[in-house]
């Protein structure tokens, strides 16, 4: 167990900078994860993290020592890629044990190891299998195993459950956090999917373009996004964001570029007639109200109704717990809870308090 300190680093490619000064502290036993779209950085940051890719400037700390200039060999991390990467050739005994072997531990050290890991994970039915004889998730637990026995301070977690079909991947998820929480070990974890992040991290680094966005728990992205971007990548649906101004003058509303007012309880001192973003997740509809909505397309999932409608002529999205009748084309009230509204500067994204 260790704790990890990322420190200003960056990463060029000649005159190009992908990774922008990343700063993040992770204290000894904590779930980060880092998250974000495709091509932000965020699998690059680990294979610096790794020593898979060298550092351009900053520094990466293992329990305050400086590892940058160290092989991965002697970082004492383990990492899991997306790939399985196992030997077809070996039993699952053997590939999980195979890295300990390589470094001339005792065979009965070995198997002792493989098989307190087989038992962490649910495996020791299958050590004497091949990895063809397995399911992808059973595989994907090999590949932990491997991890596992060799007993690292930092586990690295790169997209691993990418490969693997809906239902798995919701089932991985709850094992992979059941397992840092027997292990308490530091991990670090990348994932594109949002619904991962929150689901699995003590705390969550949203990255873009090579930048921290935001760090924070989930409810605290969740709840209290520091810009529009945080506020549209977390969530599922996304927030809602319109475009308008703030009015103060009387009780405070906000109006859209349509003219249609929508209902505020605060706005930041000053900012009569500025120009924002009105932020209100799908959730955050109630059915009914003052505010009317033309109703385009609407989804039953059994347990919610998504409602995709406009607002004048911006989309929106309601999920509502209700039963939904199909209106298609036709007008709903369906009216923005002013207690869970986000504003957000309409130049710069940022939030508004």
């Amino acid at each position: 167990m260790a704790s990890m300190d990322i420190v200003n680093v960056g990463k060029a490619y000649g005159s190009l900078t992908v990774i922008h000064g990343v700063s993040v502290e992770i204290p000894d036993g904590e779930f980060v994860v880092l998250v974000g779209p495709s091509g932000c950085g965020k699998s690059t940051l680990l294979r610096m993290v790794a020593g898979l890719e060298p550092i351009t400037f900053g520094d990466i700390r293992i329990d305050g020592h400086v590892v940058n200039d160290l092989p991965p060999k002697d970082r004492d991390i383990a990492m899991v890629f997306q790939s399985y990467a196992l030997y077809p050739h070996k039993t699952v005994a053997e590939n999980m044990g195979f890295a300990l072997k390589m470094r001339g531990e005792p065979k009965a050290d070995i198997d002792d190891r493989v098989k307190k890991a087989a038992e962490i994970l649910d495996l020791v039915p299958y050590l004497a299998r091949y990895p063809r004889q397995l399911s992808g998730g059973q595989r994907q637990r090999v590949a932990m195993g491997r991890a596992i026995v060799r007993d690292p301070k930092v586990f690295l977690f790169d997209e691993p459950l990418s490969n693997l079909d809906a239902k798995l991947r919701v089932q991985m998820r709850a094992e992979i956090k059941e397992l840092q929480r027997r292990l308490a070990t530091t991990m670090i974890y990348v994932t594109h999917d949002q619904v991962e992040a929150m689901t699995m991290a003590d705390r969550i680094v949203v990255l873009r373009d090579g930048r921290v966005e935001q760090i924070g728990s989930p409810l605290e992205l969740y709840d209290k996004p520091a810009n529009t971007f945080v506020a549209g990548f977390i969530g599922s649906p996304s927030m809602n964001l319109l475009k308008g101004h703030i009015r103060t003058s009387g009780a405070p509303f906000f109006e859209t570029d349509d003219g249609i007012p929508l209902p505020l309880i605060r706005a930041p001192e000053g900012s009569d007639g500025r120009p924002a973003f009105y932020g209100i997740r799908p959730e955050h509809f109630a059915l009914g109200g003052e505010v009317t909505a033309n109703v385009t397309v609407v989804e039953t999932t059994g347990s919610e109704t998504q409602v995709f409608a406009r607002i004048g002529n911006q989309k929106v999205i309601g999920v509502f717990r209700d039963r939904v009748e199909d209106q298609s084309c036709q007008p709903m009230a369906m009216t923005p809870n002013p207690a869970s509204v986000h504003l957000f500067d309409l130049k710069t994204g940022l939030r508004l308090d």
